[in-house]
């Protein structure tokens, strides 16, 4: 450790070199002192503790007594403290420098021209050397009280969490706060065996000196710092009964000390540790009164909150604890942002006692009333929420979710409601109640859908992490009654689940239709109208799920089955519609068909499509479709071929192109069997469409033409006939 003195003792050698002046004689008055050159040059010497101390002890026996005498006792007793055990708060710091030159020669020349002579002198110079040299640093004091109590949470590196037991969590956050300042040296006593091991003899002449110096001098103006500098002194070896009843003196004797407020708090984590709690609250509330100026003041909050929850006075103790919350706030603190790890812990502490104290009186409603009783807080909602998790930890699942609901009901257009909603899922969740679990969900889907009220207060693109979940409460709402639904056990609520299932599938689509999500939920709703019977409604979202989205894995599947659904609907549709649903279901085949033709359904969705078109007389369509067929798929199976011939002939021979029509007619007729029931009348289409063409020629007056066609029915029956 070094320590400037130089100048201190340079100042007292030259006093000495004045009561050498004087006592012999020497005629030189003291103004002649003025040519005297001082050499008062910086430098720091090792060991400067000892030699402080040797400096003082020689300045109290060498020096008769003056108005610096006190001054200098307590300065001696602070460093032979300081030197067992470190800086005391509020102590000297013997590391300090002294002031500075210019200071100390101003101290020299005020004490010379005095005009006091001989050993007063000597006594005033080299009073006034060291006092200069250490009095400036009780100016500090001030700032080093400031930062006593974050020094004092440092000590306690161990953050809250509720994986700690409730006994072992009080244990540690009630402990007795340690408030010395950080020292190299800085020890506490354990026990007596400890304290005597401690009790070296410079503490003990300390101890001694503090206790002389408030005997001999009790008008001595800093009587308050040697009472407050004993007290610590005592503690420091062990003799903490001591050290109270000085703490006791000092509190009455002198009630404006600038220690006053770490004096109160000592006394209170006296009481406090000997479960004195009502006397531990009188002190504590001394502190506070004392105001926020106090470093200790957000301490004794906390600490009197903790000694009426000791004496189950759970209203009061919240008042602390919600106190303490106020004035962190008041200070600028962001309690999501803290980065410091002791102010985090002292941060969770407070939450959680504030969580046993509002279980113990009954539970969230007295939150409830607690907040109307005495207004909102802008942390209110993590108050909610402790309560919601220490429920939690304790598996009462009701009351965790009703913890986080209570606050949702009392505040439903927050911002963090949503998220209130999640966790209350994810509390069922874990509880096993499914039935809730699903109740929570469409709450949770109602209130925070896309075109809920929630949203007209707030931008739903700020809260991409409430989007999610309720993409997946939707989806999950929808899968869960869809099953619901097939569950043939539950087929007396069959109407009930497809309806909740429909209704969730909907509510997705039409919140988000382009999320890449919705074709598979599309085909999903399509697949539960199918499975009720819908068969129209099931078509049109087959056909949605198929065709308005960008192609993906269901395309084609849902394209062949809205053409499947638009089928069965035609087979129960009254008559009246039947004409219309046809013309659907070919709409819906020809897009099919252009859409995927290389589905393996594609043919013989196309060829019932010439069927259709045949039917409804659209002759011209279904040619065309017939000989695209033809040509597109020359490799499927014969009967969709022949089929297609087939249309493609009677179609011709309805508009009257017998020409044509004998072509397909010989294609049906060579692709059919000689056996087949139809074969005969497939042999008297085509000797009516070979007369028919003889008819034509016979109108246009070409006879010659007229009688060859007439001529080959004969051969064609017996070529096909036979």
């Amino acid at each position: 450790m070094l320590f400037n003195i130089y100048r201190v003792l340079r100042i007292y050698l030259l006093a000495l070199v004045l009561v050498s002046c004087v006592s012999s004689g020497d005629k030189q008055t003291l103004a002649s002192l003025e040519d005297v050159e001082l050499d008062l040059k910086e430098a720091e010497i090792s060991g400067s503790l000892d030699k402080a101390m040797e400096s003082y002890q020689k300045f109290l026996e060498e020096t008769p007594e003056t108005a610096m005498t006190p001054e200098a006792l307590r300065r001696l007793a602070d460093l032979k403290v300081e030197k067992e055990y470190g800086v005391l708060s509020g102590g000297v710091d013997a590391t300090a420098k002294a002031t500075s030159v210019a200071g100390e020669s101003a101290a020299a020349s005020a004490a010379v021209d005095s005009g006091v002579a001989g050993s007063g002198v000597t006594g005033s110079v080299a009073a006034a050397g060291a006092a200069s040299a250490l009095i400036s640093n009780d100016n500090e004091d001030e700032n080093k009280k400031e930062s006593k109590a974050s020094d004092v949470q440092s000590k306690d590196e161990s953050i809250a969490n509720v994986s700690e037991s409730e006994k072992d969590f009080e244990k540690r956050a009630t402990k007795e706060t340690d408030i010395k300042a950080g020292a190299d040296k800085a020890v506490v006593a354990a026990d007596a065996a400890v304290a005597d091991d401690l009790a070296s003899a410079g503490a003990k002449e300390a101890i001694e000196l503090y206790k002389g110096l408030l005997v001999k001098y009790p008008h001595y103006d800093r009587n308050d710092q040697v009472l407050y500098q004993l007290s610590r002194a005592y503690e420091e070896v062990g003799e903490v009964e001591k050290a109270m009843k000085v703490l006791n003196r000092l509190v009455k004797e002198y009630p404006n000390s600038r220690h006053i407020d770490e004096a109160q708090f000592r006394r209170a984590e006296y009481f406090f540790t000997r479960k004195k709690y009502l006397d531990s609250e009188e002190a504590y509330q001394a502190v506070i009164d004392f105001g926020i100026s106090s470093a200790f003041y957000d301490l004794a909050l906390y600490k009197q909150g903790w000694a009426y929850f000791k004496q189950d006075m759970y209203e009061e103790a919240l008042n602390d604890f919600i106190g303490l919350l106020d004035y962190k706030i008041s200070i600028g603190y962001d309690f999501e942002q803290i980065t410091d790890k002791i102010e985090r812990k002292r941060i969770d502490d407070t939450y959680r006692v504030i969580s046993l104290s509002f279980s113990y009186l009954g539970g969230p409603h007295e939150v409830v009333r607690y907040f109307e009783t005495h207004g909102p807080r802008q942390y209110e909602a993590s108050i909610y929420s402790h309560l919601g998790e220490y429920y939690l930890t304790k598996r009462r699942y009701a009351d965790a979710a009703g913890s986080y609901n209570s606050y949702v009901e009392r505040n439903p257009l927050n911002k963090v409601s949503p998220h209130f909603h999640i966790r209350v899922i994810e509390i069922y969740l874990k509880g096993g109640f499914p039935k809730l679990v699903i109740d929570s969900k469409k709450n949770y889907a109602s209130t925070y859908g896309l075109r809920a009220n929630y949203w007209t207060f707030f931008d739903i693109t700020a809260y991409p992490d409430v989007i999610v979940f309720l993409k997946s409460n939707l989806t999950d709402l929808a899968n869960h009654y869809h099953a619901q639904y097939q569950n043939k056990r539950l087929r007396k609520f069959r109407k009930e689940n497809f309806a909740e299932s429909a209704r969730w599938y909907r509510e997705f689509l039409d919140s988000f239709p382009e999320d890449k999500q919705s074709p598979g939920i599309n085909f999903q709703l399509a697949d539960l109208l199918l499975e009720n019977k819908d068969f129209r409604d099931a078509a049109l979202e087959y056909e949605r799920t198929s065709y308005n989205y960008e192609e993906h894995d269901k395309s084609s599947e849902a394209g062949y089955a809205a053409v499947f659904s638009y089928r069965e609907y035609l087979k129960k549709a009254d008559q009246s519609q039947r004409n219309i649903i046809k013309h659907e279901i070919i709409r819906s085949s020809l897009k099919f068909g252009e859409a995927y033709p290389q589905h393996k359904k594609a043919p013989a969705v196309l060829v019932a499509a010439t069927d259709d078109l045949y039917a409804i007389r659209d002759f011209p369509m279904a040619i065309k479709i017939g000989r695209s067929v033809i040509k597109k798929y020359p490799n499927i199976e014969n009967k969709f071929i022949r089929s297609s011939w087939l249309i493609v002939a009677h179609s011709s021979f309805d508009l009257t192109l017998f020409s044509d029509a004998e072509a397909a007619y010989i294609q049906v007729l060579n692709m059919t069997d000689k056996k087949h029931k139809e074969r005969s009348k497939l042999i008297e289409n085509l000797a009516a469409s070979i007369y028919k063409q003889g008819e034509q020629a016979r109108k246009l007056q070409d006879h010659r033409t007229a009688a060859d066609h007439f001529l080959r029915i004969a051969t064609d029956l017996l070529l096909y006939g036979s």
